[in-house]
């Protein structure tokens, strides 16, 4: 996988195993950084991966601007993969390890914007909104392939790419 964008453009990174994780696409992950930037400007603010696989949505956002980007992931395999990609990046995203739901719930900074994509149909996307409900600031990425209660949120945009949907929220 490369960087799409950026000052780390076409920078390769490794991908986790794919029976374990499923990377966003290139062209959505494309789509997502370049609607966001339609919406704000990304110099100096934070971003927050709650789940982040292989940890390209934290380098591709470091590689466009944002200032402080922290990933969480829990899966040992995963985290390591991780880990070796970041080692690469100076500054890199900061990794937490652990429960994203439960970890969320405790930060203590808030995020301009934070990127949500579990496992498809683990059932977990209103929790995961529910978890991140104080620190969110600005915007919230879900990506999901069911239908979601968004309340709490205002839907500000929503794309379908094949099975997925992206939507951009905001708090009420």
């Amino acid at each position: 996988m490369n960087i799409t964008a950026g000052i780390y453009k076409g920078r390769k990174i490794t991908a986790p195993d794919e029976n374990i994780t499923r990377p966003t696409l290139s062209k959505v992950r494309m789509a997502v950084f370049n609607t966001l930037q339609a919406m704000i400007d990304f110099e100096g603010k934070s971003f927050l991966d709650m789940y982040s696989g292989s940890g390209i949505m934290s380098l591709e956002a470091l590689s466009r601007g944002f200032l402080n980007v922290v990933s969480i992931e829990k899966h040992p395999k995963v985290l390591q993969v991780i880990k070796n990609n970041f080692k690469n990046f100076s500054p890199a995203p900061k990794l937490i390890k652990g429960d994203s739901l439960k970890i969320a719930e405790t930060l203590n900074e808030k995020f301009d914007v934070i990127y949500i994509d579990p496992p498809y149909y683990s059932g977990i996307y209103e929790a995961s909104l529910d978890a991140v409900k104080n620190i969110a600031q600005n915007i919230v990425i879900l990506e999901h392939v069911t239908e979601v209660d968004f309340r709490g949120y205002e839907v500000l945009k929503q794309k379908k790419y094949g099975d997925k949907f992206i939507t951009f929220l905001t708090r009420l």
